[in-house]
């Protein structure tokens, strides 16, 4: 199934893999990694994790406090948010 970003979780990911690589010299692409691992997993089994609400799930990145919040559609999996999961946590439901 092909997945799809909304724009502003797009901007997220940029976002984020910008702090890392700022922070640490390599960091940035070991989160891009994650992120992609995790989008892999998503695509293989969509259905595999728990509900965050009513039609979307979360997939934890393993090394981050990442996830990835998405909604399977009946064409694509929309990817809503990479959400730090330590901060404002429902902060993407107004996306839905």
């Amino acid at each position: 199934m092909k997945i799809n970003f909304l724009e502003i979780a797009r901007i997220e990911l940029d976002d984020a893999v910008e702090y890392f690589n700022c922070e640490l010299l390599g960091l940035g692409d070991a989160f891009l990694a994650e992120v992609l691992s995790a989008l892999h997993r998503i695509g293989v089994f969509p259905e595999a994790w728990h509900h965050c609400s009513k039609r979307t799930r979360r997939c934890q990145t393993r090394r981050f406090p990442y996830g990835v919040i998405y909604q399977i559609r009946e064409q694509e999996i929309l990817v809503v948010a990479i959400a730090h999961l330590h901060r404002r946590p429902d902060y993407w439901k107004n996306r839905i």
